[in-house]
């Protein structure tokens, strides 16, 4: 199993450095978030940027997904504004984003670009903002299929997509696309999903093609530490296995960059144990034991 970590837990280093942290201590590769301070997609040199972040990244032989999730990227007051859910004209914004996302994917050979839908305008009636969303995803899908590049859809709590069965629902609303693929966050299942953990995995398998990592706690939004939260790993790494799943497997923990060395470190030692071992015992509701 290939792991990653989130660049997005290393917003106090430099983002070359984070590269070199990461690299050194055995990781596969790197879920890079555009964002200012690291990859900024506004830069006016994003070309340069992004053509120096290929070079480091093929030398340290990291793999790469692309991240969207910068809080601040578009609208310095308003996280995450404006997002997917919008009026087309106030979310071309976004759609832009991640067409220039796609783009840097595109340069950077990454595996997938990860993206969400966003949380509903309270003005905004539930069938407008399904309808605003799949003009959305099916705009940047096209940037996808001209670029050849993945998408992985990450349902979030509390976002309109927040959970499995609501992504099955825009990926029949967009027609089945062939790039439209998931993004599974391990610690959102324990939170939010009625389903075991492991399960969920089983369920996302014919569309899985980015998973982040972490623990957390049923009806919780937020991302721990291992040992910290309810999850049993060892049956979802069990259940990853058995559905063929190749991808990287990134550690997503945004809010520990005052620690970012330190827990990146127990993150992977943590991971590599139970990989080693080949642990199959499944206790069926992933919750800790």
């Amino acid at each position: 199993m290939r792991f990653g970590y989130g660049t997005n837990g290393f917003a106090n280093h430099r983002l070359d450095e984070a590269f070199s942290v990461l690299a050194d201590m055995g990781y596969d590769g790197v879920a890079l978030t555009l964002d200012a301070g690291h990859l900024d997609p506004c830069a006016p040199d994003i070309g340069r940027q992004v053509e120096r972040v290929g070079k480091r990244l093929s030398e340290l032989g990291l793999a790469v997904v692309i991240e969207t999730g910068g809080r601040y990227v578009l609208d310095p007051l308003r996280k995450h504004y404006p997002t997917l859910l919008h009026p087309p004209e106030t979310a071309a914004l976004r759609i832009d984003l991640l067409r220039c996302a796609v783009s840097i994917a595109a340069d950077l050979g990454a595996e997938a670009v990860s993206f969400w839908s966003g949380i509903r305008p309270p003005e905004m009636d539930e069938e407008e903002a399904w309808r605003n969303l799949a003009i959305g995803v099916t705009a940047v899908l096209e940037e996808a299929d001209a670029r050849e590049v993945t998408l992985g859809f990450e349902p979030e709590p509390g976002m309109l997509v927040d959970t499995l069965a609501a992504f099955e629902r825009l990926y029949e609303l967009t027609g089945r696309p062939e790039r439209l693929g998931l993004t599974l966050d391990i610690g959102h299942c324990r939170c939010l999903e009625p389903d075991p953990v492991p399960d969920c995995v089983r369920r996302a398998g014919a569309h899985l093609v980015n998973v982040q990592i972490e623990d957390m706690r049923r009806g919780v939004h937020e991302h721990l530490e291992f040992g910290e939260g309810e999850i049993d790993f060892p049956p979802v790494l069990s259940a990853l296995d058995e559905i063929g799943y190749k991808g990287l497997v990134s550690v997503e923990l945004p809010r520990h960059s005052h620690a970012a060395p330190v827990v990146a470190a127990q993150s992977l030692r943590f991971l590599r144990e139970l990989d080693s071992l080949g642990d199959t015992r499944v206790h069926g509701d992933g919750a800790a034991r």
